[in-house]
C-alpha cells in the first residue's frame, strides 16, 4: 500500500528569511493526522535567505539529519564543532544527551535550500555526535546510494544512525529505474526532492512523500531530467 503526502498538504510558514515545508507536524503546524511515520518524526524543506539562519538552540534525543540541495549551511554546535555542508553533503548529529547549536545561510547572495530529518533514537542520553559526508552526483546517479545507516555504512561512506533505519539517496533521470526489496515487516518512506518519479507505478512530484507499507519490491523511475529522492527503510 502506498499513502500519498501531497507537496500541497504539507504545513507552511514563510517568515521572510526562512520559507518552510513540514511533512510532519512541527512547530507551530500541528495536525494529529500526521505526527511522523515510524522511526521517522520530521521531515522539513527549508529555504533561508543569504545571511539568515538559526541562532544557537538546544536538541536532545534525536538523530538530526541535514541534507543540503542548493547553496551552504554553516554549522556550529557545543561540542566545538564547527563546519560549513555544501550542496551534495550530507550531515548528521546526534543530540542524544543534549546540545546546543546554531545554523546560518553564510552567503551574501545565494540562498541555501535543503532537508532537515529527525529520526528518533533507540534509547535516551546517547553521547552527542557530529558526522558529515560527500555524496557525489554520480554515487546516486541511477542507483540508490546509502548515506545513513546503523553500521554507518561497511566503507565509511554513510553518517551512523543510532536507530533501525537506512536512508538512500537516488538521482533519476527519465525511464532509469532502481529496485529496493522491502523486507517483511518492514515500512518505507519516499521524499521526491526534485523532479518527478514513479514508484510502482504511483507519479509523485518535488515535495511529495509516501508511506508504503507491504509492498515487498519498490520500482521507482524517474519522469523529469534531474529528479532525486530520499528513500527511508524503517523497521
Amino acid at each position: 500500500m502506498i499513502e500519498l503526502r501531497p507537496a500541497e498538504a504539507r504545513g507552511h510558514a514563510n517568515h521572510g528569511w526562512l520559507d518552510t515545508h513540514h511533512t510532519f507536524s512541527f512547530a507551530d503546524y500541528y495536525d494529529p493526522r500526521f505526527m511522523g511515520f515510524r522511526s521517522l518524526r520530521v521531515i522539513n524543506e527549508d529555504r533561508v535567505k543569504p545571511g539568515y539562519g538559526f541562532p544557537a538552540h538546544p536538541h536532545r534525543d534525536m538523530e538530526i539529519i541535514t541534507y543540503v540541495l542548493e547553496g551552504s549551511l554553516e554549522h556550529k554546535d557545543s561540542m566545538g564543532t564547527g563546519s560549513v555542508i555544501h550542496a551534495g553533503e550530507v550531515q548528521k548529529m546526534t543530540a542524544g544527551s543534549g546540545v546546543r547549536h546554531s545554523e546560518f545561510n553564510p552567503s551574501k547572495s545565494e540562498p541555501v535550500h535543503f532537508y532537515q530529518i529527525w529520526i528518533l533514537p533507540e534509547k535516551e542520553g546517547i553521547h552527542p555526535k557530529y558526522e558529515q559526508k560527500t555524496i557525489s552526483g554520480e554515487d546516486k546517479r541511477g542507483k540508490l546510494r546509502l548515506v545513513a545507516s546503523p553500521g554507518g555504512g561497511n566503507g565509511g561512506g554513510a553518517v551512523k544512525l543510532h536507530q533501525d533505519a537506512e536512508i538512500f539517496a537516488s538521482a533519476l533521470n527519465p525511464g532509469e529505474t532502481v529496485e529496493h526489496p522491502l523486507e517483511n515487516g518492514r515500512y518505507a518512506w519516499l521524499q521526491v526532492v526534485r523532479g518527478t518519479v514513479t514508484v510502482n507505478g504511483k507519479e509523485l512530484k518535488a515535495g511529495d512523500g509516501a508511506a508504503i507499507t507491504a509492498e515487498p519490491l519498490l520500482k521507482i523511475t524517474g519522469q523529469a531530467t534531474g529528479s532525486e529522492v530520499l528513500l527511508f527503510d524503517l523497521a
